[in-house]
């Protein structure tokens, strides 16, 4: 690599030897991971009764007042892929007929929490909307939306746009995201602690709003709140290459360098250092009327992880007194059991001093348990069982690109799943003496992701980190619960809100 391209390499943060090692990965691609069945509920997948429930709602709310419990929301999506039909139309001919998108959205639009500011908008354009509407300038609504010089729709975040409508007030996701806070995340101190991963651009705007909202909801509440953000790093930017595999150079010779998906991510979550962590995207929020079961079950599942977190505390602690066959199946009960893995079928072969550094090994790290919803067909990573290296099996959230349905024996498990994770999690990344996990040192390299892109007219390839819930988190301790599909609300699309969870 000739000095040019190292010193521009450095200038973004990265070491040549890592922009090597992504180069690499682009020649030799990624290995397809043996799945040997999907998780399903009773293999795999735990489901919570009503006595589950009950007992977490009772016994939670204590637990968390004594630890530092954080809301980790990764919120630097833009919103501009919520309009794209709607960006369509308006560079398009203005035939509402060719687009039955446009066409719901105008027949819905009194609908939308954002009407009165779009109307004001437009009244300061001379107009309003009931006038744009009889007038057929549809283009015109929806240029006040979009562009800057109206809402700036286009151009903002997804967790500053109104997604839904009160009697007094209109909230954005953000917003929703502190009431969801107050209802299970109340930590040490009466504090509500919410970090926001955000993009530099909208620092600002995000700060600006949260300030206006946060007074109100002390008063109301009558607690704190630890309002935090960070930016994904640019060293986790991932570089850009040509069909060919050389590095791709804009025109100006310089290296493109692209986001490298939400698993940079794992690098803002690893400067948390909280008792318990959970994580929801900023476009997974429902209104109040729905948020009862979403705090039922985020209760259940931060209770269960503290649960099962003090059995596995207690088994290593156990294991540092004394090795002896006791200590060992106590642990071993812990890790097939209570988390439900799976031993290699030689495990009991080994010597007993064997069996206690393997079951250490295994327990002594980050755990984590993840919401499952029955799969209705919408996207999401499916929960599977995955053979590793040393003969174990362990529980993961695998993506389509990472198996192989050439493989018949993958496709048929593929195609079996039942469920697939929402982007619902409650994390423990601290160990059994109260320090933090390294973070980066419990993922696998081998499961990012090549796609295909282009700029500048010029085809290229891009390299995605492993998913901050795929591979990032691949060597935790994972536990799959079933949750109620109201629980997963996401806003793909502007006409999404629509739809009668977000009316």
């Amino acid at each position: 690599m000739d000095s040019g391209l190292k010193s521009k390499i450095l200038a973004q943060g990265m070491s040549p030897e890592t922009v090597a090692e992504q180069i690499e990965n682009f020649k030799d691609g990624f290995p397809f991971l043996t799945i040997t069945a999907p998780a399903t509920p009773g293999d795999g997948i735990k489901v919570l009764h009503d006595k589950d429930l009950r007992h977490h709602l009772l016994t939670y709310p204590e637990k968390a007042s004594q630890i530092e419990v954080v809301k980790f929301v990764p919120a630097s999506g833009a919103a501009s892929r919520m309009f794209k039909d709607l960006f369509s139309f308006v560079e398009g001919d203005g035939d509402i007929s060719k687009s039955s998108f446009v066409q719901k959205f105008m027949n819905n639009i009194e609908k939308f929490a954002f009407y009165d500011d779009l109307n004001a908008a437009l009244i300061v354009r001379g107009t309003s909307i009931a006038k744009s509407l009889d007038s057929k300038d549809y283009k015109g609504i929806l240029e006040a939306l979009l562009y800057d010089d109206g809402l700036g729709f286009g151009n903002l975040p997804k967790g500053l746009l109104r997604f839904h409508s009160y009697p007094d007030e209109r909230r954005t996701p953000a917003h929703e995201h502190l009431i969801e806070g107050i209802e299970y995340a109340i930590g040490e101190g009466n504090t509500v602690k919410i970090h926001f991963t955000v993009s530099p651009e909208h620092d600002e705007k995000f700060q600006a709003e949260i300030a206006l909202i946060l007074p109100g909801l002390k008063k109301e509440f009558g607690v704190n709140f630890d309002i935090s953000y960070s930016h994904q790093k640019k060293s986790t930017d991932t570089i850009a290459v040509n069909i060919d595999n050389s590095p791709f150079l804009e025109e100006n010779r310089s290296l493109l360098f692209r986001p490298a998906g939400h698993g940079a991510l794992l690098e803002n979550l690893n400067d948390i250092h909280a008792d318990l962590i959970f994580i929801k995207n900023i476009d997974n929020v429902v209104p109040d009327r729905l948020k009862e079961e979403t705090k039922n079950y985020k209760i259940a599942i931060g209770g269960l992880l503290l649960e099962i977190q003090e059995k596995i505390f207690h088994a290593l602690r156990n294991l540092d007194r004394t090795i002896d066959q006791q200590s060992v199946r106590h642990a071993e009960h812990v890790f097939t059991h209570d988390l439900g893995a799976k031993l290699p079928e030689d495990f009991h072969t080994h010597p007993i001093d064997y069996q206690a550094f393997y079951l250490k090994t295994k327990l002594d790290r980050p755990i984590r348990i993840c919401g499952m919803v029955k799969n209705t067909g919408e996207p999401g990573g499916g929960p599977f069982w995955v053979k590793e290296e040393d003969g174990s099996q362990s529980l993961q959230i695998l993506e389509t690109a990472q198996i192989d349905l050439n493989d018949p024996e993958s496709k048929k498990h593929f195609n079996s799943a039942t469920h697939f994770n929402p982007v619902d999690l409650v994390c423990g990344t601290k160990d059994y003496r109260g320090r933090p996990f390294d973070l980066l040192k419990c993922r696998d390299m081998k499961t990012g992701f090549i796609t295909e892109k282009s700029k500048s007219g010029r085809e290229l390839k891009a390299l995605e980190l492993p998913g901050l819930w795929n591979g990032s988190m691949s060597n935790w301790n994972t536990m799959f619960v079933e949750v109620p599909l109201i629980t997963f609300n996401p806003v793909k699309t502007v006409n999404d809100l629509l739809r009668e969870e977000h009316q």
